[in-house]
């Protein structure tokens, strides 16, 4: 008899307990495929303090490989799934296409940034939902500061240390504790103009800080946000963004080059092309974690209405929590459906939740006892390194050392402002130059609504963006077998907007335009699918405000073999790049993002060394 093949799409919370049960439970006796853009968990609650320097990147990134032995890693992003057929379909990160027969199939495609039909966001703000987000929040701060403290104008100095967060859930009430501290221990290096400080405001639509939290703990996170000097805003949030600032629901105009969008999430669009039932855009699934008349197919996570058990007619909210649980039981019951064991209902108990607001401040109410101050941040803190499946002495390690010596506050330039749209239906991994963008399907709801670090949960109405223009002269065809380099997700291939909060508009950098494109029918790369491909062509002139076609892969009808193609509609993806430089030669491949733009060349008529 031959072994079971189980694919998981997917390495979030819910992928990654999944794939680590299941290698188990099955005893090397099933193949177990793991589909994912990249080769590491991430550990999101934790993502502020690499924002604020207190945690290296790799801290929270824990090996696949390295904690996954017995199971296959694929990296590449799933764009359509063959119910019927069984198979997965896949783009890898070099731009090559694949195909992954199944037995059974675990969905875990997580969740990506939400977008609101509000004026100038999607083009200045930027979201928080993975590394390279969290890199250039850093890096942007760091620049902000300093060129706040060389500024000869005071109006500008002011701007350029006003810092706006929109959303005042768990993870953007801690981006502005950590990044308040961030920028207060920075100005004593560089001092700023007399009477000038770092400015954080904190705005949401809510009644209070973080209201899915009990009163005492809300209070407790406003009152240490305040004591720090972040200005608290509640039933305010952002009617129009622009380069200069940012225009407010009260009516007033706040002057900033800084906007961190942190409303909340939606489901991945993956789960949308199935055509099969959905809950505000979450693929419903029986209390066994199993898709109703489909017994090889399962769903777990932020991507999955799981019935609560605890409330009748709800579902479990989009956290971490709940998507590390659901792995679990996700796993014993995809064993069980192979004739071991038995199924198992999803059921939890309420741990509470932890909130860590910098130093020896936090705001935690572990199996339902508030507490707050040191307590709460040893509790918030011992939690966090338990709950990690790694790299837990480095990250001690790394407390430690925040602790007895100062931050080192440099910005690196590696993640440039354009590299991370906030449309980006794939916000862990950064754009590339000279890759396709691949969009999703923007569902909008109210600010504030962000119950976890894994996300918050959806309203289900579906966010109604203006249309946008076509560029002139861009090709219709998206781009295939591109040369060296990752693919990027959702991504034009266009450079950064002019006029981003922030933003380097990229000018005089060493990159060049990459060379023509060929057509191709490749999608998305990510345990996610996209279900739209945005064509990558000529840069149009500085200032436009041209957004491609997007054209679907996904085989949502489940029919095997056929991808219906959605026809084409505007994209607010694209953003009108800066000028690119100079063009390169017609038969220069365009560079990857790990080697130099082009080759060297002599002008004294003698080969370089390496020649040939």
């Amino acid at each position: 008899m031959s072994r079971p093949r189980i694919v998981i799409v997917g390495a979030g919370f819910a992928g990654y307990r999944t794939a680590r049960t299941l290698s188990r439970l099955t005893r090397h006796q099933a193949d177990i495929t793991l589909l994912n853009p990249t080769d590491y968990f991430l550990y999101l609650p934790l993502l502020p303090q690499v924002a604020a320097g207190i945690l290296e990147p790799r801290r929270v990134s824990v090996s696949l490989s390295g904690t996954l032995p017995h199971v296959r890693l694929v990296l590449g992003e799933a764009d359509g799934i063959d119910l019927d057929g069984r198979t997965v379909h896949y783009t890898g990160p070099e731009g090559e296409e694949g195909t992954l027969p199944y037995d059974r199939l675990v969905l875990a495609a997580g969740s990506v940034n939400k977008l609101l039909p509000i004026p100038g966001v999607a083009e200045h703000a930027h979201g928080f939902r993975g590394l390279p987000e969290a890199l250039y929040l850093r890096d942007h701060v760091t620049r902000q500061v300093e060129l706040a403290a060389a500024a000869d104008d005071r109006a500008e100095c002011a701007a350029r240390c006003t810092f706006v967060v929109v959303g005042a859930g768990y993870t953007g009430t801690e981006v502005a504790a950590h990044g308040a501290m961030y920028t207060d221990a920075q100005v004593r290096k560089h001092p700023m103009r007399t009477g000038m400080r770092p400015r954080w405001m904190l705005l949401d639509v809510a009644p209070r800080v973080m209201p899915e939290m009990d009163e005492r703990l809300s209070a407790t996170a406003e009152r240490v946000l305040r004591q720090r000097g972040v200005e608290v805003r509640m039933g305010t949030s952002v009617q129009e963004a622009t380069h200069d600032g940012v225009v407010l629901t009260d009516g007033s105009t706040v002057d900033t080059r800084t906007l961190v969008w942190c409303v909340g999430v939606r489901p991945d669009p993956l789960v949308e092309s199935l055509g099969l039932p959905m809950e505000r855009g979450r693929l419903l699934v029986d209390p066994h974690l199993q898709v109703p008349g489909r017994p090889e197919l399962f769903a777990c996570g932020d991507a999955a209405a799981v019935p609560d058990p605890n409330q009748p007619g709800q579902y479990t909210p989009m956290t971490a929590q709940h998507a590390w649980r659901h792995g679990k039981v996700c796993a014993h019951n995809v064993v069980a459906s192979l004739g071991r064991g038995q199924r198992k209902a999803y059921r939890h108990r309420d741990m509470g939740f932890v909130v860590d607001l910098g130093g020896a401040k936090a705001a935690a109410n572990p199996f339902g006892l508030p507490m707050s101050g040191p307590a709460a941040g040893a509790v918030t803190r011992g939690y966090h390194l338990a709950a990690m499946p790694g790299n837990r002495v480095r990250v001690a390690a790394d407390w430690l050392l925040d602790a007895v010596l100062p931050r080192q506050a440099v910005q690196l330039g590696l993640v440039r402002s354009w590299s991370v749209p906030l449309e980006s239906s794939s916000p862990e991994v950064a754009r590339v130059p000279g890759r396709p963008e691949r969009t999703g399907t923007d569902t909008g709801s109210d600010l504030g609504k962000d119950p976890g670090q894994s996300g918050s949960e959806p309203d289900g109405e579906p966010a109604r963006t203006p249309p946008s223009k076509p560029v002139k002269n861009r090709p219709s065809e998206p781009a295939k077998n591109r040369p060296s380099g990752e693919p990027a997700k959702n991504q034009p291939g266009g450079e950064p907007a002019k006029n981003q909060p922030g933003g380097e508009p990229a000018r005089n950098q060493p990159h060049t335009e990459p060379a023509k494109r060929g057509p191709s029918g490749s999608p998305r790369a990510s345990g996610r699918p996209r279900r739209a491909v945005e064509a990558a062509g000529p840069r149009p002139a500085r200032g436009g405000s041209g957004k491609p076609g997007k054209a679907s892969r996904a085989s949502g009808t489940g029919s095997a073999g056929k991808r219906p193609t959605a026809p084409s509609g505007p994209s607010r993806s694209a953003r009108p790049p800066a000028d690119p430089g100079p063009e390169p030669p017609a038969n220069q491949p365009p560079p990857g993002p790990d080697i130099a733009p082009g080759p060297v060349k002599r002008t004294d008529g003698r080969a370089v060394e390496g020649d040939s």
